[in-house]
Parts: C-alpha cells; structure tokens; sequence
C-alpha cells in the first residue's frame, strides 16, 4: 500500500535519513567528518554493492512499521587513478555492475576535472584516455549507472543529497 504523505510529514521522514557507510570502505574521513558536522546520521557496515547507501528507520506513526531500505547505491573512487584501475580488471568490476544494475547505481569519483583528466590521459595508469573513456561509457550504458566527478570536499554533500532526493521522490 502507498501512503499519501503530506508535505510536513515527508520533512520529517526526510530528516531521519541515516546514511548506511560500507564497513570496507577506506579513506573516507572527510565523508565520515561531514555526516557528523551537519548531523547526519550514519551506520557502517557491510554493504553488498556500492560503498553508500540509505534507509528510512522504523516510524510507526507515518505507516512505516520497519526499516525502509532504499535499492540505491554509490561506489566511490578517491580519484581517476582509482577509477582506471578498477575498470582495468574488467571481469571483476563487471561482476560488481552485474549484482548492482537491479537498483540504482553511480560511480562518484573525486576528482572535478576527472572527465577532462580521462580524455588527456592525466592519470597514472598506461590504459590509454580513449579506452578507458569508451569503456567507461559502454559500461554505463550497458549497466545503467552514471559516473559523476566532484571535489573531495564536496563527496558527503553530494552522497546525502543523492540519497535525499532519491528517497523524497519515492515518497511523494
């Protein structure tokens, strides 16, 4: 059953949002230190795709009798080094967009001039800047996800408001 919310119990849901953090996710300090300076809650633990994901808690009064998890995820990259590298070992990242396509997914990679760092081939590994931007767009494609680029210090900004949003438009 859907329930038609109102406008004044969707913010409340909203603002009950808890950030679910992979327990295997590593250097995300910043991310981590951004959710506790805005108060946002968060969990850490094993996720079984994606680095980030998200839940509604238990609330009994606005009809949700259990935690409300979302099928939505984002894989984080520290930079495009880290994105080169993953793609390289394409069976294994494959399989990784295999049990992901179902939900919605992203990469976010940080790094703002990611896009423009892939086409001129500013990164460490010898995989050239038209391959690996073609096999990243095949990828995307195929798999249904999108790849965003952003600044390190903007990741936990754009990771809640993702989830935020994703979450708002299943309510209304």
């Amino acid at each position: 059953m859907k329930y038609k919310y109102t406008d004044k119990e969707i913010k409340e849901l909203l603002s009950s949002i808890v950030i679910l953090v992979d327990s295997r996710e590593q250097e995300n300090k910043h991310i981590l230190e951004y959710f506790e300076s805005k108060k946002i809650p968060f969990e850490i633990k094993k996720l079984d795709y994606g680095d980030y994901s998200a839940y509604l808690p238990k609330n009994v009064e606005l009809g949700i009798h259990r935690d409300l998890f979302f099928p939505a995820a984002i894989e984080r990259k520290n930079s495009v080094d880290e994105l080169a590298t993953t793609i390289k070992d394409r069976t294994r990242f494959e399989n990784e967009l295999i049990r992901a396509q179902r939900f919605p997914f992203l990469i976010l990679v940080e790094d703002p001039n990611g896009y423009q760092n892939i086409i001129k081939g500013n990164y460490r590994s010898e995989y050239q800047a038209r391959a690996l931007l073609g096999s990243l767009k095949a990828f995307e494609t195929r798999y249904g996800f999108q790849t965003v680029f952003v600044a390190p210090h903007t990741s936990g900004n754009y990771i809640y408001y993702h989830f935020y949003y994703t979450i708002r438009n299943a309510l209304i």
